[in-house]
Parts: structure tokens; sequence; C-alpha cells
């Protein structure tokens, strides 16, 4: 008499990245997110069906490079992933600052969080249009989430490329470089150099940068979002980069340490600071030794957060 076949055992659901917005941002991420095999699924949503299914064909052409695979989603579908990016919003024009488009993008986002309801309570949402930082306080607010599963951005691309000038001064790799961006992604963000190491040696010691040297990297690693932009019109490919870093920290619960946009209960905004991020997005946050002279900046900057978020409001 034959035996039966033994019923499979359903593994674990896979994991389920979806990207709000299939532009030139959006779509880079879900190339970065298939490529990097980050997710085994990538839902990519737009209210631009057409552009969106384009997208998606696109990049099916380029997911048997990895497993995963990549298809039009929903808003309510991706209410449902584990990790919702928010790419979606007006672009940055040449000459606008990153807060000329808050009236925009605040429609946008009302909308998008309006169509993901209601979201799944144990999601990360993660904010990448901007102004990065006063939307993610809005995503806060909208979601329903607690504070520590929506974060944005932030100034991790400003620190990744700052990191790579003082590198390429020092000649040593990128990655032996630890020096972070910290405050508002944008005009009032602030470098945090006193914490600032290559290996274990403080930064200043091997590189005794004057002030007005300082000024310049800082002002080459802030600005250099707007040379582009000025150039092409759009960022996307550092966005997407640092996008997926962000997010394999997540689902791996890796506890990367990463200058992140999220709720600063003291200073009353979200902002940049060094934050533990795992599973549940925010596991803690680490503040960086700072002088008197750096934390009056960050201070500074989340002042002028806090006083654009009343006003939006």
């Amino acid at each position: 008499m034959e035996q039966p076949l033994p019923t499979a055992t359903p593994g674990p659901k896979p994991y389920t990245v979806a990207v709000i917005g299939a532009g030139s941002v959006g779509s880079n991420i879900a190339s970065f997110l298939l490529l990097r095999r980050i997710a085994p699924i990538v839902l990519l949503v737009d209210v631009d069906q057409t552009l969106c299914n384009a997208q998606v064909l696109d990049l099916s052409d380029a997911a048997f490079l990895s497993n995963a695979h990549v298809r039009r989603g929903t808003h309510a579908e991706a209410g449902q992933a584990d990790i919702i990016v928010i790419s979606a919003g007006a672009k940055q024009r040449p000459g606008d600052s990153r807060l000329d488009l808050i009236s925009r993008n605040l429609k946008v986002l009302h909308s998008v969080m309006e169509g993901m309801q209601p979201i799944r309570r144990d999601a990360v949402v993660l904010m990448v249009a901007n102004p990065v930082d006063v939307l993610t306080f809005f995503a806060q607010k909208m979601s329903g989430l607690p504070k520590g599963q929506v974060v944005g951005s932030g100034t991790f691309l400003d620190s990744v490329r700052l990191r790579a000038l003082l590198a390429a001064k020092a000649g040593v790799a990128d990655t032996s470089v630890q020096a972070d961006v910290i405050g508002e992604h944008g005009d009032s963000q602030v470098v945090a150099w006193s914490s600032a190491r290559i290996g274990s040696t403080p930064l200043l010691d091997i590189l005794p940068l004057s002030k007005d040297e300082q000024a310049s990297y800082a002002a080459a690693a802030r600005d250099k979002a707007y040379e582009i932009i000025n150039a092409k019109g759009f960022t996307s490919f550092g966005v997407a980069a640092v996008v997926s870093c962000v997010c394999e920290s997540i689902l791996a619960d890796q506890g990367m340490v990463i200058p992140i946009s999220h709720w600063i209960e003291e200073l009353g905004c979200c902002l940049s600071l060094p934050a533990v991020i795992g599973r549940r997005g925010i596991v803690r946050t680490v503040w960086p030794g700072l002088t008197v002279e750096e934390r009056a900046g960050v201070e500074e900057s989340a002042k002028s957060l806090a006083g654009i978020v009343e006003t939006a409001e």
C-alpha cells in the first residue's frame, strides 16, 4: 500500500517592501532592492498606472539577477507590506530648497496615507520625499503607527557624501571614515566633527582641517544634491543605495547605526541623529559626542524645523 506523500509545511511569509512613487527615485529604489536581494517581493505603486506598469515591465527584465519578484501594487496592498518606502512627491526644481516643497508634498502624503489605511501594525514607514524631516513628522501623525516605526532617510546620504570626500583627502577607503551629518536634511545640517573618526583615531588628528576647511567640506556634502539637480533635474542613485541599506537593516534586524530622521523627544521634532535600526524601526538614538557649538547647531536646526511644522499645521 502506497504511503501518502507528506504534507508540506508552509514556510514563513516572504518579506515585502512597497515603494510608493514610480518616478526616477522610486524606480531606482526598486531596482536596488531587487539587485541587492533585500526582499523577495517588491511592490511598485503609483497613481500613474501606465508609468508604473512600464517601470515594472522594465524592472522585471533585470529580476533574473536575483530571486526577487517585482509587480505593480495598490495603495491598500502597500499598507500591508513589511516596509513602506514613500518617494512619491513633487520633484525638487532648480533653485528650490527642500523646504519649498512642503505644501505640495503634504498633499501627496495625505493622499498616500489615506489610501493605505489601515496600515499593518508592525510595518515600518520610510519617508524619502522632501522635505523629509517635516514629512516624517506628519507621516507619524497620519499613519497611526508608533513614532519609532516611521522614519526618514534624513542625512544618511549627506553623511555618505561627506565620508567619501574625507576618505579621498586622507587616502583611505570610504568605509574607514566614520563621520556623521546630523540635524535637518537641508540647509541647517551640522557635521559632528568632534566625534568623527578614521579607524579608531579622531579624524581631526589625521586631517587637521581648519575651520574654513571644515566649512568647505560640509558645504560640498550639503550642496552636492543641488549640483546634480541643476544638471539633470533629480538625484536618484545615491538615495536608492542608502534606502536599500536601511531596508536591509530593518528586515535582517541588523541593528546598524545610521544617521536617520526620527522623532527626538527632547528636541520636539524629527531630525537626523545616529540611531540603531532594527525590525521595528528605531531601537534607540545614539547621540554622538558634540561640542557646545555643534549641539547649539543641532538645537537651532530643530528650532527651525519645529517652526516650519507649526506653520504647516
